[in-house]
């Protein structure tokens, strides 16, 4: 934990992804007030995730050509070029095109998508197997904690000045990042990878490494179940929620995000406390965080007080986080490292896919019947992923041992 690579990866990855929060926050309010349209709005998260899964798709490809620290300093670099031009474009107000902006959110989001399996994949090259668990939850309660700030500070930083100051002070966020990765020192050698004539195989790598292994094949169900079923946290049918079952102003779906990040950050904090304790146990924690991330949504989902409804989205936030490091931690101890980059490849393909497909589906239930219902088919849903995770417990058992 005492690495300075590792302490440049998370201070480089916190200043990136708090700059990626601002920019999305700024990008918000210019797009709002060039256009005053809800879907140009809806546009930038359904661009954003298409962005990632093109990239996740291809990942491979360069994984096998380029070393981790490569990709992530090209990655961060490239970002930083492209968010300079949209912030001398906006500023000088040289474009004001829904087109040209969405261009600049999907190359921004494609660069994104190969960066953050290899931030994932870079984690356990730096610390050794007896910490990840330690090393995860830091990671995690650190991202929480710009998440949590990040949209706070942001939605400030917007209303004292402008959309446009705002990604052009990203920009200083982005160039601290850069930086950052420079500095990061990867003890594993690389061996590039060519695989002539092949490149069909090739991208498809990492779905025959999950395939083959029956611990990757079943941890990846549960996380298909979690990817379709955690959709109903998004804004659209939370803020539906809010209103109409909770009977409350805006000012509490605020509440209810504030309240989800804070249940992370508790989240990773209890796993940095109990480390050995959750060392020992992956197997078994493993299924009873999936069982509980359903009885909360469940939970949740029928309840129309509202404070209850803070006190179980906190609920959410810490089962969620602990599920979440516990699922990270199989993975990054059964996976080579050869393995670990092109599997999270297949997981950020996989989750943007599932993420835009689902948003759709259970916004047009929200919107065709009762919000309540996507509660209860998200806690179903989960459910199944938890009861797979009992029947296949199996397959987790080489984590433990």
């Amino acid at each position: 934990m005492k690495n300075q690579s590792f302490r440049f990866l998370w201070i480089g990855q916190s200043m990136a992804n708090l700059g990626d929060v601002f920019y999305i926050v700024g990008i918000i309010s210019v797009l709002y007030s060039l256009t005053e349209s809800p879907f140009a709005l809806a546009l930038v998260p359904f661009i954003n995730m298409f962005g990632r899964f093109i990239s996740g798709m291809i990942s491979p490809w360069l994984l096998n050509r380029f070393p981790l620290k490569t990709l992530l300093v090209y990655s961060q670099v490239c970002k930083t070029a492209l968010l300079v031009v949209l912030s001398i474009l906006l500023i000088f107000e040289t474009t004001s095109g829904l087109f040209i902006i969405l261009m600049f959110v999907g190359s921004i989001a494609f660069l994104d998508g190969w960066a953050a399996p290899a931030s994932h994949a870079m984690l356990p090259r730096l610390v050794p197997k007896e910490q990840l668990v330690k090393a995860n939850s830091f990671f995690s309660i650190v991202s929480e904690t710009v998440n949590l700030g990040g949209w706070a500070l942001g939605g400030v930083a917007v209303a004292l000045t402008s959309g446009q100051f705002v990604i052009f002070g990203t920009v200083g966020l982005y160039i601290i990042a850069t930086l950052m990765m420079f500095g990061i020192y990867d003890p594993t050698p690389f061996r590039k990878k060519e695989m002539e004539g092949k490149r069909s195989s090739e991208l498809t790598e990492g779905w025959q490494i999950i395939w083959r292994n029956p611990l990757f094949r079943s941890l990846h169900v549960i996380i298909i179940f979690e990817a379709i079923a955690n959709v109903v946290w998004i804004a659209s049918i939370l803020y539906i929620f809010v209103s109409e079952v909770l009977g409350q102003t805006e000012a509490w779906w605020g509440y209810i995000n504030t309240a989800f990040f804070l249940g992370m950050i508790i989240g990773g904090v209890i796993c940095s406390r109990f480390v050995r304790g959750i060392e020992d146990n992956l197997q078994r924690l493993l299924i009873l965080f999936s069982f509980g991330i359903s009885v909360v949504t469940l939970l949740f989902g029928v309840t129309s007080i509202p404070w209850i409804a803070i006190l179980l989205v906190i609920g959410n936030g810490i089962v969620q986080q602990l599920k979440g490091i516990v699922s990270e931690t199989i993975l990054q101890k059964s996976a080579t490292t050869e393995e670990l980059p092109k599997i999270y490849s297949v997981q950020s393909a996989l989750i943007s896919l599932l993420f835009g497909i689902s948003s759709l589906s259970f916004g047009a239930i929200a919107e065709l019947w009762d919000v309540r219902i996507t509660f209860i088919l998200a806690a179903i849903l989960l459910g199944l992923g938890a009861l797979f995770a009992l029947i296949r417990r199996r397959d987790f058992i080489m984590t433990t041992e």
